[in-house]
């Protein structure tokens, strides 16, 4: 997939010239499915409804898509594939809202979606916070909050990790971040909420109208 991994969502021109490039086409002519899933593990029903719905200061669903749905992770296994693989074949765009990041990764394997990725070689996938931290190898003990996560590894489809919201006190400062790090023992990027991270046949781009850096492994 080619991959627009962001810490708040589309929030200035470059993350949207970006994510206008990776489509290949204009937001209103492309077709979009919207993950909410990772929002149950964390901000609960009414954060899930406000991410749908575009009503959050972080832009995704409202962005003006051709067409918006909803695809819940967790009632696809009893769909079934020959469903809702057809569904994510013929969007443009898949939208990843925050929360968990473990949840979402359980959810991915859970439901198939995991194995589908691979496959969607013209879909844009834009991850908000944790929808974009899933596809990390690990995501830090300190972002795990969902009870049932036995640790902090998540899917790997890139290969480094990302400290998302740098410079919110008064636990992700660049200090925080280091210390994270550290931790993570791999490559990783520091991302404020004005940055993301484009992902295209495995070659990385820093978008990023604010501050990020690269931490040392």
């Amino acid at each position: 997939m080619k991959l627009l991994l962001t810490s708040a969502g589309v929030t200035n021109l470059s993350i949207r010239d970006a994510l206008v490039d990776l489509l290949g086409k204009p937001i209103a002519d492309a077709n979009a499915l919207c993950i909410p899933t990772a929002t149950y593990a964390m901000g609960g029903p009414a954060s899930a409804w406000r991410f749908i719905t575009g009503q959050t200061p972080l832009p995704m669903c409202g962005l003006g898509w051709k067409s918006l749905g909803v695809l819940e992770l967790t009632a696809l296994p009893s769909i079934g594939e020959e469903k809702w693989v057809p569904w994510v074949r013929e969007a443009d765009v898949i939208l990843a809202g925050g929360g968990d990041a473990t949840y979402l990764s359980h959810w991915m394997r859970q439901s198939g979606l995991a194995d589908v990725l691979p496959s969607l070689r013209d879909t844009v996938w834009v991850g908000l916070s944790a929808g974009s931290m899933a596809l990390t190898p690990r995501i830090g003990a300190e972002f795990v909050e969902w009870p049932s996560a036995p640790d902090d590894r998540t899917l790997g489809v890139v290969d480094f990790s990302i400290f998302p919201h740098l410079g919110i006190e008064p636990d992700n400062t660049m200090a925080c971040a280091d210390r994270w790090a550290a931790e993570i023992a791999g490559p990783a990027y520091a991302i404020d909420d004005q940055t993301a991270i484009a992902v295209t046949d495995g070659t990385v781009e820093v978008v990023s109208e604010g501050q990020w850096r690269k931490l040392a492994s």
